[in-house]
């Protein structure tokens, strides 16, 4: 482990414009620097690099980070590798902390496991292009199924023959049984050899053709066997035994050749098994990946999440295809995938289909038939419930079930709407619903994980805040991806990475920070922040703002998490400036001349404030719109009821909202 002086000793040393200037022609455009993004193809550029911030920001294909995020990035290494890099570069030397004999045994088992798989690779990759048996049997069966050689070394195939002995030639080359043969309580051993009764070796994998899984860095993991000859006694697949490197769940087959095209596409195609991907590679497409004939896992799915955001699940048109697919689904939805479902013709899978067609085809029957989760749900569903009322109303559930996964608010009430027209049911009624089975979801998933996070509200006072909860709040309107709602609360999240150790003011002797502050505020309002980067930033504040010396810019720009580092970089760009009109309306002069504008630092009291008021304004006119959508539709329904609720608690609300307009003192309200 790299001690955490040692980093910020590479962080201190690194110089962003000396690291990008490695790779990028930079020049000089006032405070900052200036080039073409390495990242996409530009013709002018757009990639500016910031010596005093210590960051880089793209502002055409929106890459951002630090030195070690850009490091990272050029190189696709990991944290630690490029903390070794810019070390090396710096010369630091990395002491890493004395690990105990346990720690150290642990590590040494795991390269002389690496080290045995890499052993076991160039052997089976031998008997499948020197040996007579593997050319006529492995190399044959490869063939018959239109795999080219080239395709063939890319992914390292291999075979292992009927009777020569791997564990044969690993002894002569020193390996001990100990790495050879899995022990399934230390999951120590690669498992390329099994051991009998009598403490015979002989091998896993004879008789297959060989498929290697790779790590992210392009290690060997483990190997898939594919049995070649007809046997009613063994399976047609056999996977390396569960081990300290190797674990099926968590394995993507194809994903280290794929991931470069999926960052560059951001797209990945999801197939079930090694040859579906190869073929699909051999055709031209890249970013494919396979999850290895089981049923998708939260590890592969997160995996890929790092890369991408947009999966298209490409499936066999049978059942056992259309089931796996389903599986797949709600699992991805949930931890924040977007997801498309491609079905190919009946009796065709990947594979086949592949080989029928060249890339342009595929990608061309996948553009003409790839379909959102709700319509692949609703064709499907509706074909088993037929008229039958019950089945119906239970499809829908279903599908209620699965929108309400959905983390992202936005994302929800779009698929609400849409679920509504195709189902044709009243949006407001699947509204609630969703909100209902969300809500749930949320309150289960808080007990188990031991925390409890604030409801959202929208009134400013407590006895408004009473008052607006007598109204159901299962309903509320879609929300832009720009609404005001949610681009005050990014404006505030800014500051806490920005000034965040900032002492705003004082009370009672005690010093109170921006970031402690503004926090305070927001649950004092009682504000649900849903955006995981942005409780992540106000979970990381709570945990340091009290410790001395700490600065909340250079803590988030420098976060291990490359995701929350790149956010934090965004928002200490600056893309955009504090206009004179609004630093007026921050200071007290009437006039600010071009000389006199204030920094944000100048004005970082008022600014909290109005950002806070900003925010309750938006949270009360989206509740505002809420409650006349709900109207309206009770008046459709003829709920009475209802309609009274929502007359009598309008008038506090604008009420409400007239105060913060003045207080703002620059709004109009035309309704």
């Amino acid at each position: 482990m790299i001690p955490r002086e040692t980093i910020e000793r590479v962080f201190d040393a690194a110089k962003i414009e000396d690291v990008v200037g490695s790779y990028v022609t930079l020049k000089k455009r006032g405070a900052n620097l200036l080039g073409l993004c390495p990242f996409h193809h530009e013709k002018t550029g757009s990639f500016t690099v910031s010596p005093s911030k210590g960051i880089f920001k793209c502002f055409g294909c929106g890459k951002a980070g630090n030195a070690v995020g850009f490091v990272m990035e050029i190189e696709q290494c990991s944290y630690v590798d490029a903390i070794r890099q810019l070390a090396q570069r710096y010369h630091i030397e990395i002491e890493d902390r004395e690990m105990t004999q346990e720690e150290k045994q642990r590590q040494d088992d795991r390269e002389s496991m690496f080290v045995v798989n890499d052993f076991s690779n160039k052997w089976f990759q031998r008997q499948l292009h020197e040996t007579s048996e593997g050319t006529a049997v492995g190399m044959a069966y490869l063939r018959q199924r239109g795999i080219r050689e080239d395709i063939i070394r890319k992914f390292q195939l291999g075979y292992s023959p009927e009777k020569a002995k791997l564990w044969e030639e690993a002894k002569k080359a020193g390996y001990q049984d100990t790495y050879l043969v899995n022990d399934v309580d230390t999951l120590i051993g690669t498992g390329v050899c099994l051991k009998d009764e009598q403490g015979r070796l002989f091998d896993r994998f004879r008789g297959r053709v060989i498929f290697p899984f790779f790590s992210v860095s392009g290690k060997v993991t483990g190997f898939a066997g594919r049995l070649i000859k007809q046997s009613d006694k063994a399976g047609k697949y056999v996977n390396s035994p569960t081990s300290i490197l190797y674990e099926k769940k968590h394995e993507l087959y194809g994903f280290y050749h794929a991931k470069q095209s999926i960052k560059r596409e951001d797209c990945c195609y999801l197939v079930e098994g090694q040859l579906d991907v190869i073929q699909l590679v051999q055709s031209g497409i890249e970013n494919v990946v396979a999850s290895g004939g089981t049923a998708l896992t939260y590890p592969q799915i997160r995996l890929l999440h790092r890369f991408t955001e947009n999966v298209t699940i490409l499936y066999d048109g049978d059942n056992a295809g259309i089931k796996a697919a389903l599986r797949g689904i709600d699992m991805m939805l949930e931890e924040g995938v977007n997801v498309k479902i491609v079905l190919l013709p009946e009796g065709e899978d990947p594979d086949s289909f592949a080989r029928k067609h060249n890339a342009l085809e595929v990608l061309e029957y996948i553009r003409e038939h790839q379909t959102d989760f709700i319509r692949f749900k609703a064709q499907l569903l509706s074909d088993e419930a037929g008229n039958d009322p019950v089945k119906r109303a239970e499809m829908i559930n279903t599908i209620i079930d699965t929108i309400a996964i959905i983390p992202d608010i936005i994302k929800r009430q779009v698929y609400t709407k849409e679920c509504a027209q195709l189902l044709r049911i009243g949006e407001a009624v699947l509204t609630k619903k969703v909100s209902e089975i969300h809500k749930k979801q949320l309150e289960e998933k808080k007990k188990k994980e031991g925390y409890t996070t604030a409801t959202i509200a929208t009134a400013t006072s407590a006895s408004a805040v009473e008052s607006v909860q007598e109204i159901p709040a299962e309903q509320p309107l879609p929300i832009a991806a720009d609404s005001p709602k949610n681009q005050n609360l990014q404006n505030l999240i800014q500051l806490i990475i920005r000034y965040g150790e900032h002492v705003l003011f004082q009370d009672s002797g005690r010093e109170i920070q921006v970031g402690e502050y503004i926090i305070n505020e927001m649950q004092n309002d009682s504000v649900e922040i849903e955006n995981p980067l942005y409780r992540k930033v106000v979970d990381e504040y709570l945990a340091h703002y009290q410790e001395s010396n700490w600065v909340a810019a250079s803590y988030f720009q420098h976060y291990p998490d490359v995701q929350l580092s790149q956010f934090a970089v965004d928002m200490l760009a600056d893309k955009y400036q504090l206009s004179r009109i609004y630093a007026q309306q921050m200071v007290s002069e009437n006039v600010v001349r071009e000389q006199e504008l204030p920094s944000e630092l100048d004005v970082l009291p008022e600014l909290v404030q109005r950002m806070l008021l900003e925010l309750k304004f938006a949270l009360v006119n989206e509740r505002i719109d809420t409650m006349q959508s709900m109207l309206t539709e009770a008046q459709k329904n003829n709920d009475w009821a209802l309609i009274r609720t929502i007359l009598e608690q309008q008038p506090t609300l604008i009420a409400i909202r007239q105060q913060l307009c003045k207080a703002l003192g620059n709004r109009v309200i035309l309704k």
